[in-house]
């Protein structure tokens, strides 16, 4: 900070040196002024200038140090009592700006809340169609017409449905209801869900639920299961998927393992980014780079630990490493 004061009053300075400089030249030059007389003057101003310097650093610094350390925010209650004219100036300007800054945002998030409300209710409008749909498709006598329409009706199901959770996410909190979830349940009501898709692709599920309980919300964690089930099935060939639940160090342990075509090792660290889809199928129009992303935000706030191994070709495995039962007041206290 003394460095830069010392920049900001350069130019006192230096008026100052040349001034007393300028009265020695002249007593050095007019004999009838006492040179000795305008050192020891030269001296005293110096001393004077010092000290007046000095304390005119710790007056004028102290309301730019309140700046420097304020946290970046619009409170504006932490700096420091203006006293100069200019502090006033920067203090009102400051001041303003920030109530401004308050009201836009303010402003943003009521029109964010309110098209956040009209998608959710545009989405759960949606879903009665779908249901008319569902049911008129299941109707249709011709089994190609009706595989190829319950694909695509499926297809609009999924995206409908993480849509809705991904308006949900950032209120995940206020959602979760923790119990001894029976896993049987959530994964086989999953696998209905995406039985048309997976006949149509030749696909089946080897499934050994050695552990049929966990710790965890269940609509979240079919949510969870859904995304890791889909990327499973759409790029898998027709073979069966593994799915598997055991105790580790007292902790349930369910893996979810396809025999797809696997993600690049230099793609595994970027899976769980939003919109990250692939590079080397970045051709693949119909990916989102949302459905692993929503899963881990979930699997965060439940505290499951997802672990993803993969080699491009021969397939993927999903880990989640569900909470211990001594972390379930730390997960209902959220």
């Amino acid at each position: 900070m003394i460095r830069k004061y010392i920049v900001e009053r350069r130019s006192w300075i230096l008026l100052f040196i040349i001034l007393q400089l300028l009265i020695l030249v002249c007593a050095y030059v007019d004999s009838t002024i006492p040179l000795q007389s305008m050192i020891y003057l030269f001296y005293l101003s110096s001393i004077i200038f010092i000290i007046h310097f000095v304390i005119r650093y710790h007056k004028e610094t102290r309301f730019i140090r309140s700046l420097e350390e304020r946290d970046i925010s619009l409170d504006t209650t932490s700096m420091a009592e203006p006293e100069s004219p200019f502090e006033k100036v920067i203090e009102k300007s400051m001041t303003n700006q920030a109530e401004l800054l308050k009201h836009a945002a303010m402003n943003n998030r009521m029109i964010l809340e309110h098209e956040k409300d009209e998608l959710l209710s545009w989405i759960h409008e949606v879903k009665t169609p779908l249901t008319a749909m569902r049911l008129m498709i299941d109707r249709i006598q011709d089994e190609g017409m009706k595989t190829h329409l319950t694909y695509e009706w499926l297809r609009i199901h999924l995206l409908l449905d993480q849509q809705l959770h991904q308006r949900r996410i950032p209120f995940i909190e206020n959602d979760i209801y923790i119990e001894n979830t029976d896993l049987e349940t959530i994964i086989f009501d999953e696998i209905k869900t995406l039985q048309s898709w997976c006949i149509q692709k030749g696909i089946g599920f080897d499934i050994q639920l050695d552990e049929p309980k966990a710790l965890s919300d269940a609509k979240w964690l079919s949510f969870i299961i859904r995304q890791i089930l889909t990327n499973a099935v759409k790029y898998s060939p027709p073979s069966d998927i593994v799915i598997k639940s055991y105790q580790r160090d007292q902790q349930t342990i369910l893996e979810i393992i396809d025999y797809g075509r696997g993600i690049d090792p230099r793609d595994l660290p970027r899976i769980f980014d939003k919109g990250f889809t692939s590079t080397t199928m970045h051709q693949d129009s119909a990916a989102t780079g949302m459905g692993l992303y929503l899963a881990q935000k979930a699997a965060q706030s439940l505290l499951i630990r997802v672990h993803v191994k993969s080699e491009l070709g021969a397939g993927t495995a999903f880990t989640l490493t569900f909470p211990q039962r001594n972390e379930f007041v730390r997960i209902t206290s959220m």
